[in-house]
């Protein structure tokens, strides 16, 4: 049996390297030997065994499998972040492809390359043209990996486009080929990975589930993989928030930080991330900032995340600056559409109704064009919270109980409690106060249960659902008063001076507050009572 199909990846790699440091491995074995390095974790070994592969094929005058080397040691070099050394790699295989006028599987491979650095511009016809003629290449040649590649990078383009069902059934083809077997292990990984990270930012969450379960059994079946087990952890951490279960979510991220640290892998800065957003909707705020921080420097985007936490630490200003960079920068409809959400929430806040509206209104048509239940959900509740705001609670009801039951049906949570207190805000405004206490306390029960401890504060504040018990109570009408003062900023002496008070009552009127409110400074009982549209 040759070495590469035992089951373990590592005892696999360590029989080459010991083979080669006992015999000079040909240029073929060369190339078993960088894809099992690589399936081992060792990145630097796959590298050295590409090139010296390469060089083989070149002296052998094997020329297009020389360009097939030349590309897999370009492709994984920028994949690590190495851009400019892979890129050299790349230009290499293109001009030794047209030296020698090469229209193989060699040069599909090389149109995908062309393809993903378009996709990468957010310049979608064009990628998906180049994906398209890698396709027909494919099959011209009978290429399963390379069929794999470029179908999925034909579902890729068009999502990005903003064309969802077309690019979802495209992804969904692609992954047949992958979970029947007929790809290669480095493929197959490869595939698994972009289509759950496409799901995921595209919000479609029963997908993502899906193909996260189908990854984390592969990975398991695959004896000494290393370069798929992190991201699976983090895409593993991503369900499991979105269905509730905060603490396994907690687990799954740290351990796929372990997992990707060592050496630095470029799924790091997506774990950072999703470590941060953990963080933030628990109200740990200074340690999601460190997170959004970590992942930036890594190449991640920290937002709309770290917008949302500017705005729960009070700074509301410095939330809708950051939003607005955020959707103007959105390479694609997916990425813009996630932000248009947090947009529509900062935007409330700030008292900007008709900039809600607006970025309320692009939402939904991205979410048209999409076509997954999660975005229509989050548009519709956009839709609603906005209606709600500008005075039109009957209308509100609508969007915000279609919202409800799609969250329901998605089994999330989370999203489905943050719904039903804006329903209650709406039924309380139209004069349903037992409905809204009802939807209220129901809406508390789960932030209490999955651990969202600021949710379960602003309800308190809003609705006054603990009152007199548990220690917690309403704020009182000066209490209230107060509030509104320090939220403009004014000093103790200022506030003393406005209610015709004395400094100590100002004090011990702020200490109720922070103990009602569960807050530990004046900032923080700020973004609470901003959050709850005090």
């Amino acid at each position: 049996m040759n070495v590469v199909e035992q089951s373990s990846w590592e005892r696999s790699y360590v029989a080459l390297s010991t083979h080669e440091l006992r015999d000079s491995l040909p240029a073929t074995e060369l190339e078993n030997l960088a894809r099992t390095a690589y399936l081992a974790g060792h990145d630097a070994e796959s590298t050295r065994a590409w090139g010296r592969a390469f060089r083989g094929h070149l002296s052998a005058e094997l020329y297009p499998d020389a360009v097939r080397c030349a590309f897999w040691l370009g492709f994984g070099l920028i994949q690590r972040g190495a851009t400019a050394e892979g890129s050299g790699w790349l230009t290499r295989a293109r001009a030794l492809a047209d030296e020698h006028a090469l229209d193989g599987a060699e040069r599909g491979y090389l149109v995908v390359a062309d393809g993903l650095m378009h996709l990468g511009r957010a310049e979608f016809d064009l990628a998906y043209r180049l994906f398209r003629d890698g396709a027909a290449t494919a099959a011209r040649c009978a290429d399963l990996d390379l069929s794999a590649m470029s179908r999925l990078g034909c579902g890729q383009a068009k999502i990005g486009a903003g064309q969802g069902a077309t690019g979802f059934g495209l992804l969904d083809e692609v992954m047949l080929s992958v979970t029947g077997g007929d790809v290669s292990e480095v493929v197959a990984g490869l595939v698994y990975c972009a289509v759950i990270d496409q799901c995921q930012r595209a919000s479609d969450v029963r997908r993502a589930h899906e193909w996260t379960v189908a990854l984390s059994k592969w990975c398991a079946s695959q004896g000494g993989l290393v370069p798929y087990r992190g991201q699976c952890l983090v895409h593993r951490s991503q369900v499991l928030q979105r269905h509730g279960d905060w603490e396994q979510a907690l687990a799954e991220v740290h351990d796929a930080r372990r997992r990707l640290s060592q050496p630095p892998h470029p799924a790091l800065g997506l774990a950072c991330y999703q470590l941060a957003e953990l963080h933030r909707v628990r109200g740990e705020l200074s340690e999601a900032c460190t997170m959004y921080a970590q992942g930036h420097e890594l190449g991640q985007s920290p937002h709309p995340g770290l917008a949302l936490a500017r705005l729960a630490q009070g700074a509301t200003s410095a939330a809708a600056a950051a939003i607005d960079g955020a959707i103007g920068a959105a390479p694609d409809p997916v990425t813009r559409a996630q932000c248009l959400l947090a947009g529509v929430e900062i935007m409330l806040v700030g008292g900007h109704l008709e900039r809600a509206a607006l970025a309320a209104e692009e939402l939904g048509r991205i979410a048209a064009s999409i076509q997954t239940p999660a975005l229509g959900a989050s548009a519709a509740f956009a839709s609603g919270v906005v209606l709600e705001a500008q005075g039109s609670a009957p209308l509100a009801l609508r969007p915000l109980r279609t919202a409800w039951s799609a969250w329901r049906a998605l089994e999330m949570p989370y999203e489905a409690a943050r719904t039903q207190v804006a329903l209650a805000r709406s039924l309380r405004t139209i004069g349903d106060v037992e409905s809204a206490i009802w939807e209220a306390a129901t809406a508390r029960a789960c932030f209490l249960r999955i651990g969202a401890g600021p949710d379960v504060r602003r309800v308190d504040f809003e609705f006054g659902i603990l009152e007199g018990h548990d220690g917690h109570s309403r704020v009182t009408e000066r209490e209230q008063q107060v509030l509104r003062r320090v939220a403009l900023g004014r000093t103790n002496r200022q506030i003393a001076d406005d209610l015709f008070i004395s400094i100590k009552t100002v004090e011990r009127h702020l200490s109720n507050i922070f103990g009602k409110l569960g807050a530990a400074n004046r900032a923080e009982a700020t973004a609470i009572a901003s959050r709850a549209s005090l």
